[in-house]
């Protein structure tokens, strides 16, 4: 089994090599989506924290390839805490990079080489911890022109924190030494999570709170070639559902600036900071932004139409809303009230139910995937069946449950070069000893061929759909 695994990691390095500085693009099929709902969750403490997942196909593979007892034992800063995880999805060695943030009050971001079998120096730190006062790290997102942004998610009256920061070098830093880590101080201030681009290379963003807003930022200059240029100036909008002054509304979307065009103040609507930051909470109240209960990752699908929606997880509600860019149409995508696949029935909250859903990826294929911030032996890894793509879920399924003790899932990742190969961090745990977990979907031919024949027996129906 160890050699089956070190192999699916070769493979696809290998893979990324190959592509070179192609563009990622999605595969046409995964196996991520054939498995049989989990009916529950796995008991706490009762895997190694190396393999610590509940797989819903027991024929796919998991694999540490990178924990933090490690990094300290190399000598490297690491505080802790790893977040959301992104690759280097354009440029030369597309794919072969994996970048994280710390979340924690001395911050900082590290970054993972695929194609290092020595697991001993696979890892690197490029931010060190505390760099520039950075704090709680979480946002996590390559950029249009092929750089790294993160942000802290920390915010609040009278705070100097709410910060985006570009990493301009993320592949070719060796270390803390050469790293060039840059505040893009037109962005407002917020409590910072998801980040994501959109076809037109505008950014959106959140406000983690109860209440929270969501936004965009329009650069002057969207086809850039560096951070220099796209954050130079622009303009943010938060987003107005059913004419605003609500919460947690459905409808017709409009967008309402809080900045004007080149990022500055607005009259009457931008509040300023005591540094002369703009205070995008405050800001977006100011021109009756819908509130969202703890908006967290965001997430963009494009259709086949050429459509885009955008995702965002509320944790307080356990929502995920969508919205759809082109029809300026947003939706409950899912709930508590969305079907269980595993039982016919509304899925619920509590232990067993659906619960604070945090973070949010997408395979291959377009499949949505919804993260659980919750202990170890509460902590899942939903699948959403949208097969309509109309942006509401017909029904979600246990994909993965997580038993580390004291630990959450974060970061869900699908490989852009490899359709079968996913990673995803274990944070926090009681340990202290954070992992970078690997799973993949490319299982030895006679454990998957005894699967798919279970499956058959027991009246399963394998899930394959296209998007």
């Amino acid at each position: 089994m160890f050699k089956q695994k070190t192999l699916a990691l070769l493979v696809s390095g290998a893979l990324m090599t190959m592509a070179g500085t192609t563009q990622a693009i999605a595969a046409a099929s995964t196996n991520f989506d054939t498995f049989a709902a989990l009916s529950g969750n796995v008991a706490a403490g009762s895997l190694p924290e190396s393999s610590p997942f509940q797989l819903a196909n027991p024929a796919w593979t998991q694999i540490a390839i990178a924990n933090r007892a490690n990094q300290l034992t190399q000598g490297q800063a690491n505080s802790g805490s790893w977040d959301m995880i992104d690759a280097n999805e354009t440029g030369a060695n597309a794919g072969r990079y994996l970048f994280m943030p710390f979340e924690t009050a001395t911050a900082g971001v590290q970054r993972v080489d695929l194609l290092d079998p020595n697991y001993n120096t696979r890892t690197v730190t490029l931010v060190a911890p505390g760099t520039q006062g950075f704090v709680v790290g979480d946002a996590s997102r390559w950029t249009p022109w092929g750089s790294y942004l993160t942000a802290e998610e920390s915010w609040g009256a009278g705070s100097t924190k709410g910060r985006l920061f570009e990493l301009t070098n993320p592949v070719t830093a060796t270390g803390t030494g050469d790293s060039n880590f840059v505040q893009r101080s037109i962005i407002p201030h917020v409590s910072h999570e998801g980040l994501a681009f959109d076809s037109n290379n505008s950014l959106y963003f959140i406000d983690e709170l109860n209440g929270g807003s969501i936004y965009k930022y329009v650069s002057a200059n969207p086809n850039a070639i560096d951070g220099d240029g796209y954050f130079a100036a622009g303009q943010t909008f938060a987003m107005l559902v059913n004419g605003g002054s609500n919460a947690n509304a459905t409808g017709a979307i409009t967008w309402a600036a809080i900045t004007d065009a080149n990022g500055g103040a607005l009259a009457g609507v931008s509040v300023l900071n005591g540094d002369g930051s703009i205070d995008g909470r405050l800001s977006a109240n100011n021109v009756f932004g819908t509130d969202y209960q703890r908006p967290e990752d965001l997430e963009i699908k494009t259709l086949s139409n050429g459509d885009q929606i955008l995702y965002v997880a509320t944790t307080t509600t356990n929502e995920v809303y969508s919205f759809n860019l082109a029809s300026n149409t947003a939706n409950l995508f899912a709930s508590t009230s969305t079907i269980n696949q595993a039982t016919g029935l509304a899925v619920g909250t509590g232990v067993s139910g659906f619960t604070s859903p945090d973070n949010l990826a997408i395979d291959a294929e377009g499949n949505m995937y919804i993260i659980e911030d919750q202990p170890g032996g509460s902590a899942d890894i939903w699948f959403a069946t949208d097969a309509n793509n109309d942006g509401v879920a017909e029904s979600i399924g246990r994909w993965a449950s997580l038993s580390t003790i004291g630990a959450e899932p974060t970061g869900l990742y699908f490989d852009k070069f490899n359709p079968n190969v996913a990673y995803v961090n274990v944070q926090h745990p009681t340990s202290l000893d954070d992992y970078t977990i690997m799973i993949s979907a490319v299982p030895e031919p006679e454990t998957y061929a005894m699967f798919l024949a279970g499956l058959g027996l027991m009246g399963f129906m394998a899930r394959r759909r296209k998007v």
